[in-house]
């Protein structure tokens, strides 16, 4: 893969300098009406990435749908791999779908919806499938307004809003839509990514929020059976450990990852 594919697909470094990617949101090129762009395509980036700069093994970190292509990168290419730490993490998308759901009824009932507070009870109790209660969230979510962040975190957050325009935001916000859209269309992130947790042959580090709804304790009780890694649980957090508190992630993920490759 060229380096103009590369770029196009949104590679961005994090504060630890390890490789993040997310094809076709915020500062990444847009995805093109006729560009091929899928799940697998998500994961080749990795790999293709780290042969690119020469790197025989590196860290990697997922955070959310992050955690779910970090978790297929590293079942898949074991020797790229020197460890892996997954951030509040989806591995099975009709698991976090319903604990989202259960979230989203708790706060619709706290505004006096009753009504759509059972309807998310109601959704999260059925056996719908990972694309249906995917698409339900997702209404109730724009239903919720400014009061869905209140699913994510309970807690008020330092953000970077400042450093773009309301335009830039807005156009960031249609690349993400593009994005989500066509991994929808496609379906692959709607099978569950579970059976791969056995497959891990690094040492691993599962990073949870207090109050993260996304990471359900099914999530937990999967990677503790099948992965055996390390589990460490941040209080006062909800879904972003790394931004509610940073210093404490920052010193958890070194300290991980020092011990485990050196």
């Amino acid at each position: 893969m060229n380096s103009s594919i590369i770029r196009r697909r949104g590679l961005r470094q994090n504060s630890l300098s390890l490789p993040s990617i997310n094809g076709g949101v915020c500062r990444s090129e847009k995805i093109l009406e006729d560009e091929p762009f899928g799940l697998k395509d998500l994961i080749d980036d990795c790999e293709n990435l780290r042969q690119q700069l020469g790197v025989k093994q590196w860290s990697v970190i997922g955070h959310s749908f992050g955690g779910y292509l970090a978790l297929i990168y590293a079942a898949g290419h074991p020797d790229s791999v020197a460890n892996v730490i997954f951030e509040c993490p989806t591995f099975d998308f009709t698991w976090t779908a319903q604990s989202l759901l259960t979230k989203a009824a708790s706060i619709f009932k706290t505004l006096g919806d009753a009504e759509r507070s059972e309807q998310c009870l109601h959704l999260a109790a059925s056996n719908l499938s990972a694309r249906e209660l995917f698409d339900r969230y997702m209404q109730f979510g724009e239903d919720l307004g400014e009061k869905k962040e209140l699913i994510y975190s309970p807690y008020e957050t330092l953000t970077d809003d400042s450093l773009y325009t309301e335009e830039e935001w807005d156009e960031f916000g249609e690349k993400t839509d593009i994005h989500l859209s066509r991994l929808r269309e496609e379906g692959k992130i709607f099978e569950s990514a579970v059976p791969l947790l056995s497959r891990l042959s690094v040492p691993s580090l599962l990073i949870l929020g207090k109050h993260d709804p996304v990471t359900c304790e099914r999530h937990i009780r999967a990677y503790k059976d099948a992965a055996q890694g390390e589990t460490i649980v941040m209080k006062g957090c909800g879904h972003t450990p790394h931004k509610e508190q940073p210093a404490l992630y920052r010193d958890t993920v070194s300290n991980f990852i020092l011990a485990s490759t050196f």
